[in-house]
């Protein structure tokens, strides 16, 4: 075959792989993880998000980072999904369930654990933890109360009077219509459609990613990235398969390439309670 036979192909080649990512980025809806993370890491389209959710119209973010790594953990789910910073110095926490794989309440705890030991350095004053509000978006109605919202309360004792720590649950979901601007929100989030422009710099970031080079570009790589994060656990699955089935460690480090530490420490990290 010619050289430029060869080059013919390869471009045929790569023009299919574009159309096919095109299509299955179109499919993706803001409940899909790799989606969401591409559009609320960006700060506009993020902010959009938190104001409507906050109810607080002039809120500011300085920084958002998504798939957030909590460097000081080392159990199996140490990322949280939208971690965003405001300019006065508030923490906002965006995490995103599609399928409801319940223990909604544990999961939750969890998460907050893990802002609140990402939040204060070693030797600082308690007084230095800042405000954190963690949204907990679900597709269903996870509750089955008929809300869209659920904010959750802290009293003390039987008083009435609400007990403060600076620490905020909200529970949304995409399933209950009460009329809302967070409902509207909610909407759109099962949508993502890229033609729809009611939701501002949201809409704006969908129709970037969904629609032009630069913002495929953006989602090609993103899907990289978390098709490794499968591959990584898939791979982890299938030693811990091993492992409970008795196979001894010398059949698995020739089966998955990884040394005898790394398989320890997947055993040890197994302990550990799914979350």
């Amino acid at each position: 075959m010619s050289n430029l036979r060869m080059k013919e192909n390869e471009k045929q080649s790569s023009i299919l792989e574009r159309e096919k990512l095109i299509e299955e980025v179109k499919k993706l809806t803001l409940f899909d993880d790799v989606f969401m993370s591409a559009v609320l890491e960006d700060i506009p389209a993020c902010q959009h998000v938190l104001r409507i959710l906050t109810g607080i119209s002039d809120l500011s973010v300085r920084t958002v980072k998504s798939q957030y790594h909590i460097t000081k953990l080392v159990s199996k789910r140490s990322r949280l999904d939208i971690f965003a910073e405001s300019t006065d110095n508030q923490i906002y926490i965006i995490e995103v369930q599609k399928e409801d794989k319940g223990n909604h309440s544990k999961r939750v705890r969890y998460y907050r654990a893990m802002a609140d030991s990402e939040l204060l350095r070693r030797g600082e004053s308690y007084e230095k933890i800042p405000k954190c509000s963690l949204f907990y978006i679900s597709e269903t109605d996870i509750w089955n109360r008929g809300s869209t919202v659920y904010p959750i309360y802290k009293y003390l004792g039987n008083t009435g009077e609400e007990y403060e720590d600076g620490q905020h649950i909200i529970f949304v979901n995409a399933e209950v219509d009460d009329y809302t601007e967070i409902a509207e929100l909610m909407k759109y989030f099962k949508t993502a459609d890229p033609e729809d422009d009611s939701q501002g710099a949201l809409s704006k970031r969908v129709k970037f990613l969904k629609g032009e080079k630069k913002g495929l570009d953006i989602m090609s790589n993103f899907g990289e990235r978390m098709e490794k994060r499968g591959e990584k656990k898939a791979e982890r699955r299938l030693i811990l398969g091993l492992l409970k089935a008795g196979a001894e460690i010398s059949l698995i480090k020739e089966a998955s390439g990884l040394s005898e530490e790394e398989i320890e420490e997947i055993s040890k990290k197994s302990e550990l309670q799914e979350i």
